[in-house]
């Protein structure tokens, strides 16, 4: 047994239907390693519960995987919007939504996120955001989130350690240039708590004070 799956046996359990997207995830999508899988995803669905939000935006939707995680987690009357910017995964993405009880709470837009954020529900803020797009991109989620977080909200990015290339000085290419300007930016906020998880590909939690 590898310790993976030992902490796998010893987490709440996978739901069945998120068993069936990873699955799919792994037979018919390119770098099916993006998913977020039964560890991250217990986490996300774990955070969301205890943050309760009734507002809350994903970018980067992918398989929807991490998507309903987060679903599961909302209140009843809470809604996730999700923002991807592959719209060949639409079939995809809706076939995960209805295959869950939790999809009804997410409501999926299509197209670049830097565009969508603000047309979406404007003039209120987000409890939660969950950032897993394009990593050259992150400080600028970052930027174009912050004003929309409420005090108290909860900000998680993932891939913040980018396999490790954060720390290797001779690695500069766009996206590991991304999520280096995103940690520091994030690092540097008098506005908000922040904890780097050493989980799967880094995950960073922020609290916005």
């Amino acid at each position: 047994m590898t310790l993976e799956e030992y902490i796998d046996s010893h987490i709440s359990g996978e739901p069945e239907e998120l068993q069936a997207i990873d699955r799919r995830t792994q037979l018919y999508l390119l770098n099916p390693r993006m998913c977020s899988g039964h560890l991250q995803g217990r986490l996300l669905a774990l955070l969301t519960r205890m943050q309760a939000p009734r507002r809350a935006i994903e970018l980067g939707t992918y398989s929807a995987y991490s998507t309903l995680c987060i679903a599961e987690g909302l209140p009843e009357q809470g809604v996730l919007h999700t923002l991807e910017a592959n719209d060949e995964l639409e079939d995809f993405i809706t076939r995960s939504l209805a295959s869950s009880p939790h999809g009804a709470k997410v409501v999926p837009h299509y197209g670049k996120a830097l565009e969508l954020i603000d047309s979406i529900e404007p003039g209120r803020e987000f409890d939660l955001a969950f950032v897993d797009a394009n990593k050259r991109e992150y400080a600028d989620y970052y930027r174009a989130l912050k004003p929309r977080m409420r005090r108290g909200g909860l900000m998680i990015a993932d891939n913040t350690l980018w396999d490790g290339h954060v720390i290797e000085p001779d690695n500069n290419d766009s996206q590991t240039r991304g999520i280096r300007e995103f940690n520091d930016l994030v690092a540097n906020d008098p506005d908000v708590e922040t904890v780097i998880l050493p989980m799967r590909d880094g995950l960073t939690l922020i609290y916005f004070k």
